[in-house]
C-alpha cells in the first residue's frame, strides 16, 4: 500500500526539511488557539512544560486538519482498504530558557530583548511532532529537544537580526538556517527539528503504523 502525507503546518523551514529528505507531502493549514488549547490542559489539571507544550500544540494541529479531512469525505482519508494510506503530520515547536517556553516573537524589539538574554547562554528546542491516521484515529507522538549553544553577537548585530524579519516567526527568535546560523555556536542533538521537523522522528512514528518511510519518497531523484 502507498502513503501520502498531508503537513498541517506553514511552516517554509519544515517544508524544506521534508523536501530535502526526499519525502513527498502536501500542505494543509490548521487553524487552531494555541493558547486556547494550553489553557484548556491546564485547566483539565495537566502540568503543561514547554517540553509538553510542544506536544499538545502539534496534537491539536494535526487532530484539527485530520477532522477536516474526515469531514470532507476524503475516501482515500476515510475508506479501510484504500489504496493510498492518508496521515497528517502536525509539529510545533517551543524553546525553552531557564525553564521558560518562549514562542514566536512577532517584534523586532521582542526578538532584540530575547538575543539580549540568549548571547553566550545554551536553551532547549522543543520540536512536538504528531501523526495521525484519519481512517481509523491511530495515532504516534514524540517530541525531539535538542540543546542551542549561542554565541555572542554584539549589539548592533543583534539589531540588524532582529529587524530583517527572520526570527520574527520563529519560536525563541533564531534559526540556524539562516541569518541567525552566524550567531549560533553549535547544536548537540538533532538540527533538522531545529529548523521544525525531524525525518528520523517521522520515520519512527510511521513505523509505529507500519508504515515505512520510503512509501512517502518522492520518485523524481
Amino acid at each position: 500500500m502507498s502513503a501520502r502525507l498531508i503537513l498541517g503546518s506553514a511552516s517554509p523551514g519544515r517544508a524544506e526539511v521534508l523536501t530535502r529528505a526526499g519525502v513527498d507531502f502536501t500542505v494543509r493549514v490548521s487553524a487552531v488557539d494555541e493558547d486556547a488549547a494550553v489553557e484548556a490542559a491546564r485547566a483539565a489539571g495537566e502540568q503543561v512544560t514547554p517540553s509538553r507544550m510542544a506536544g499538545l500544540l502539534a496534537q491539536a494541529k494535526a487532530e484539527a486538519v485530520a477532522r477536516a479531512v474526515a469531514e470532507e469525505g476524503d475516501e482515500e482519508a476515510a475508506e479501510p482498504g484504500a489504496s493510498d494510506e492518508v496521515l497528517v503530520l502536525g509539529c510545533d515547536s517551543v524553546f525553552e530558557l531557564d525553564g521558560v517556553a518562549y514562542g514566536k516573537p512577532h517584534e523586532p524589539e521582542v526578538a532584540v530583548e530575547r538575543w539580549r538574554g540568549l548571547r553566550g547562554r545554551t536553551g532547549t528546542l522543543h520540536s512536538g511532532h504528531h501523526l495521525v491516521r484519519p481512517r481509523d484515529g491511530a495515532t504516534a507522538a514524540r517530541t525531539v529537544s535538542t540543546q542551542v549553544r549561542f554565541g555572542t553577537p554584539s549589539e548592533e548585530q543583534i539589531r540588524a537580526y532582529a529587524h530583517s524579519g527572520e526570527p520574527l516567526g520563529c519560536a525563541g527568535a533564531f534559526t540556524i538556517d539562516g541569518r541567525g546560523a552566524a550567531f549560533i555556536d553549535g547544536v548537540d542533538g538533532d538540527p533538522q527539528s531545529v529548523i521544525g521537523v525531524s525525518p528520523r522522528a517521522l520515520g519512527e512514528l510511521l513505523a509505529e503504523l507500519d508504515i515505512d518511510i520510503t512509501t512517502l519518497w518522492t520518485h523524481d531523484r
